[in-house]
């Protein structure tokens, strides 16, 4: 029995899907529930599993985009799987298919010997004078050969790079998922009345916290007590003081919402990928360390799904994991804010009117002006500098053992 398999849905409005990889070769024996494939849609990356076990026969190549629905390969269920020590692919040869096989490698190599890569009388003088190897230029002779308008066309372009070095490029397709965020950037960019705002946080208290909890932290919930937690409660707190930001515009009309949907963009092997926290306003520092952990580690192993990332009210980047000391983050639409963390640098302050030393962090927030005004803007960013500032008395109530559930 043929199976046909088609293109399932990977959720709600997604039509199409591009076939990244093939992890199986046409003519391979699967089982079922095997992974046979990884598909890109816009949003995710997702396995594949073979339907059911037989020969397979590809009906799509890697890079091409497929419908939901379309059929991308057939199984032969009737088939039986290989013996173990046997190649289903193996096929024996009598000498004659051998010398025929061998037959258009010899007349290559003849053809070879004629003018392929052979520069000129002329263009071998400039190439010896220049100091440029046969390999570097590209022939538009006979049969590839090298012409003295080869080497004068290469001579401007190579003439400053060491002979035999390196020149070599590459192309690479871009991912659905790639494009797609590409889109949505330049759709934000363009869409939006997009602005930043910058202020300075002094990490002192958290990592004073950090210093004193985070082994109790870690040996009780069997999870670190980072810095996402904090910004994450300061953020949630900062939301429910400045409602505008946890909003975004419809057409005419202004949505805004009682929860916090927290999206924290992360970097996974497939490229940026931004999962969400539900109700991050229901979670303790317990909670949002350990759904932050949760989603970061199915980004990086490629499990993510489409409603792990679908939805948000507000995101936070934290740019700082990789080195970046500012940036201006892009609104990730349709939301209208998003928090960008940097790297922590000790840096002279003013404290009780002499210059100290702390570890400071530059935020940005990058918001919709449309809806989001200045006070609004501002006042959100003052009010999670005050929760990161003063942790015990904004984000614990002045309990911290309680708070961090120790």
């Amino acid at each position: 029995m043929i199976l046909e398999m088609k293109v399932p849905s990977p959720g709600e409005s997604i039509t199409e899907v591009e076939i990244a990889t093939w992890l199986v070769s046409d003519g391979d024996y699967v089982e079922k529930d095997q992974a046979i494939a990884e598909v890109d849609s816009d949003k995710a990356t997702l396995e594949l599993p073979a339907e059911a076990s037989g020969i397979i026969t590809l009906k799509a190549e890697e890079g091409d985009a497929v419908a939901v629905g379309q059929v991308v390969c057939l199984i032969d269920t009737s088939a039986e799987a290989p013996e173990v020590g046997s190649s289903s692919t193996a096929k024996s040869e009598s000498p004659a298919t051998a010398v025929k096989a061998e037959t258009p490698a010899v007349a290559h190599s003849e053809k070879a010997t004629y003018a392929t890569g052979t520069p000129s009388p002329a263009a071998a003088k400039i190439m010896n004078e220049k100091g440029l190897t046969a390999d570097s230029i590209s022939g538009t002779g006979r049969d590839g050969r090298i012409t003295k308008e080869d080497v004068l066309n290469a001579t401007p372009a190579m003439g400053s790079f060491a002979p035999g070095a390196s020149r070599s490029e590459s192309r690479t397709k871009l991912s659905m998922l790639r494009r797609k965020v590409a889109e949505r950037l330049v759709s934000a960019k363009n869409e939006t009345a997009m602005l930043t705002t910058f202020n300075e946080v002094d990490m002192s208290a958290v990592f004073a916290l950090r210093k004193e909890f985070k082994d109790a932290f870690k040996d009780k919930h069997g999870v670190g007590l980072g810095f996402m937690s904090f910004f994450t409660l300061a953020v949630i707190r900062a939301l429910k003081l400045f409602p505008a930001v946890n909003s975004m515009i419809d057409g005419k009309e202004m949505i805004s919402y009682d929860f916090c949907d927290i999206s924290i963009a992360v970097s996974g092997p497939k490229g940026l990928m931004v999962p969400v926290i539900r109700n991050a306003e229901e979670l303790s520092f317990r909670g949002v360390e350990d759904e932050v952990k949760r989603l970061a580690l199915r980004a990086r192993d490629g499990l993510i799904t489409v409603d792990e990332m679908t939805g948000g009210t507000f995101t936070i980047s934290n740019g700082g994991v990789f080195g970046s000391m500012l940036s201006t983050p892009i609104i990730n639409p349709p939301q209208s804010a998003i928090l960008g963390m940097h790297n922590i640098v000790e840096r002279p302050v003013v404290k009780d009117g002499a210059v100290a030393i702390a570890p400071v962090m530059y935020l940005a927030l990058s918001y919709d002006h449309r809806i989001i005004d200045g006070r609004e803007s501002v006042g959100f960013l003052v009010a999670v500098k005050e929760a990161i500032e003063d942790p015990i008395t904004h984000l614990m109530d002045g309990d911290v053992k309680k708070a961090l559930e120790l």
